[in-house]
C-alpha cells in the first residue's frame, strides 16, 4: 500500500489493487513502504493463496490487506489501540472482503493465549518499543504456528534482529532504506514427523 498526502493508502497488488484506505490517525504508525511490501510479497507468491495470517500490531494494516489482496483465505488483524481497530474494521468493510477479521488485544498478551496454528505472521512492531525478541518466544512457544509457517521481521535498519527460536531458519534477509525486513520458516518437524 502506498500512503498519500490525504491520510490513505493504496494496496499496491492482486484482488483490490488500486483501492484506497483510510490511514488511522495515529503518532507514530508507519506503513511499510512500497518497495518493501512489494519484495515482501514476491518472496510470498508461491505461499500467499490460501493462507491462514496473523498481522500484529495490524497499525494501518498495510500488510494485512496486502495479503487479503493478494488471496490469503483469513487475515487476523491484531490492534490494541481501539480508534485504529475502528479505522481498520471500517477499511474491511469498505473492501467488502470476508476473510479480514480486527481484534481489539495487546499483541503479546494475545500471543500468552492459545490459538489455531497459522502459516503466515506479520510482525512489524512500533520501533521504540522492544517487542521482537518477545513476539518470537511466545509465537515459538504456543501452538501458534504450521509447520513450515514463515514470519516476517521488520525493524530499523541499524538494529539487529533477535536471536530466533532453535527451530526457525532465516531465509531473506534484506534492507531498504531505514528498515531491515526478513523472513524465517519454522521447520516442518515442529508439529510432526518427518515430511512425506
Amino acid at each position: 500500500m502506498r500512503a498519500d498526502n490525504n491520510g490513505q493508502l493504496r494496496i499496491i497488488g492482486g484482488r483490490y489493487r488500486g483501492r484506497r484506505l483510510a490511514v488511522p490517525a495515529q503518532p507514530g504508525l508507519r506503513p511499510t513502504a512500497d518497495r518493501v511490501r512489494e519484495t515482501l510479497f514476491n518472496w510470498l507468491q508461491p505461499v500467499i493463496v490460501g493462507s491462514r495470517c496473523v498481522d500484529l500490531f495490524a497499525g494501518s494494516g498495510a500488510l494485512g490487506f496486502e495479503a487479503a489482496s493478494r488471496g490469503a483465505d483469513e487475515v487476523l488483524m491484531i490492534e490494541r489501540s481501539e480508534p485504529v481497530t475502528r479505522v481498520l474494521a471500517a477499511n474491511a468493510r469498505r473492501l467488502g472482503t470476508e476473510q479480514v477479521w480486527v481484534h481489539k488485544a495487546d499483541a503479546l498478551r494475545w500471543l500468552a493465549g492459545s490459538g489455531g496454528p497459522v502459516d503466515l505472521v506479520f510482525l512489524d512492531p512500533p520501533f521504540h518499543a522492544d517487542l521482537l525478541a518477545p513476539s518470537c518466544t511466545l509465537l515459538s512457544g504456543g501452538d501458534w504456528l504450521a509447520p513450515g509457517a514463515l514470519v516476517y521481521l521488520e525493524t530499523p535498519a541499524n538494529r539487529a534482529l533477535p536471536s530466533l527460536p532453535a527451530d526457525w531458519t532465516l531465509i531473506r534477509d534484506k534492507r531498504a532504506g531505514h528498515v531491515r525486513f526478513a523472513l524465517a520458516a519454522v521447520e516442518p518437524q515442529k508439529c510432526g514427523g518427518p515430511e512425506g
